[in-house]
């Protein structure tokens, strides 16, 4: 049976006060990572899920919302680790899995998402644009506690800013551009 990550949808001051007690979390040391290994299947099951909610054939059959990416605190999980899934090119997927994720630097560019951001906490549709860096570079860990480094672009660097503002307590909605 599927993990249900796209039931994920509460109420907004519940997902607000979820991601504030994060903000009281300490941001992990290398030393300090051996303790994820415990969400390999979960990180599994997000990719999965991820993925199939990307492909037409199986978002139907599973009756999935479409999505990109998921932060731990969306599951109720307060850890500092978001999952991206980003199909690059037509039925080919690469995932990231980042813990304690940090964007060290940052184009001046600014884009939006054409059709705008949506997101799997939130059930409705909100109308507007956020504005995002157009490439980012993100650090942080792997699950296995190797330092990793991804540069990311457009739509992917879109993905990872959605998800890190998770991890600090925002929703896209908060960072609505009503000008555009």
């Amino acid at each position: 049976k599927m993990f249900k990550i796209n039931d994920v949808s509460y109420k907004t001051k519940e997902i607000k006060e979820n991601f504030s007690n994060i903000n009281q979390k300490y941001f992990y040391k290398n030393e300090d990572l051996s303790m994820f290994g415990k969400y390999k299947n979960i990180i599994k099951q997000i990719i999965t899920e991820l993925t199939y909610s990307q492909i037409e054939e199986y978002e139907k059959k599973y009756n999935l919302r479409p999505g990109m990416g998921l932060a731990f605190p969306q599951l109720g999980i307060n850890e500092r680790i978001i999952v991206v899934v980003y199909e690059y090119d037509d039925g080919k997927f690469e995932e990231y899995v980042v813990i304690n994720p940090k964007i060290i630097s940052y184009s001046d560019e600014m884009i939006a998402a054409d059709a705008g951001e949506g997101c799997l906490s939130v059930n409705r549709d909100v109308d507007g644009h956020v504005k995002r860096h157009a490439r980012i570079t993100v650090e942080g860990f792997d699950i296995d506690g190797n330092k990793i480094k991804i540069r990311a672009r457009e739509e992917l660097a879109i993905a990872f800013q959605h998800e890190v503002d998770h991890l600090n307590g925002i929703l896209f909605y908060d960072r609505i551009d009503k000008n555009k």
